[in-house]
């Protein structure tokens, strides 16, 4: 089945910004080394793009059920008692989402009003870091997916089970499937 772009958004800007990163690097040595020049503004506007690899990367995260955490609990209770702990978790994360969301917009609405400059490049310093909002409701969508996919009824994870995917990846090494990117998402709709 054909997904469509909005479903990989994560995946398109992070395979962007990583393609990017790597250029600038890239770019930067061969100056430094070969012409002997360096760019002034190579190394934070690569930090710039790695911050929003992570911020991008936590959404990511989310939807391929990734983020770990200590489920010990969860997997000793009835089926029925940790499906109501995982919607309530999840709804958890939604508030924080929505908190730290509030936080990052107040923060870079500052630094527009302020006007500063980043410090090598000639861009408005709240400009590149709109990646904080931006990651921050891009994660709330993904935990509002995850939500209701486990209002549905259907089985979603909320933390990425290390034990299975070890299991499944020791199995496939046995049987001679050594291709390990699969991507499914235990349950969840992408």
């Amino acid at each position: 089945m054909k997904t469509s772009w909005f479903a990989r958004l994560e995946e398109l800007l992070i395979a962007f910004l990583l393609a990017a990163m790597t250029l600038v690097t890239f770019g930067q040595v061969v100056a430094r080394y070969v012409f002997n020049y360096s760019f002034t503004w190579a190394f934070e506007l690569t930090t710039w793009l790695f911050a929003g690899l992570i911020f991008l990367g936590i959404s990511y995260g989310i939807r391929i059920g990734a983020h770990i955490g200590v489920d010990a609990l969860i997997n000793i209770l009835p089926k029925k008692t940790a499906h109501i702990i995982t919607i309530f978790a999840t709804l958890l994360c939604m508030v924080y989402s929505v908190i730290v969301f509030i936080g990052s917009w107040t923060y870079v609405s500052r630094m527009k009003m302020i006007g500063i400059y980043a410090q090598d490049l000639p861009v408005l310093q709240w400009i590149p870091r709109l990646v904080l909002p931006i990651g921050f409701a891009l994660m709330f969508f993904r935990f509002a997916q995850v939500l209701i996919t486990l209002l549905r009824g259907q089985d979603a994870a909320l933390l990425g089970d290390e034990a299975a995917d070890a299991l499944k990846y020791s199995a496939d090494d046995a049987n001679g499937n050594v291709d390990n990117t699969d991507t499914t998402t235990r349950g969840r709709n992408s």
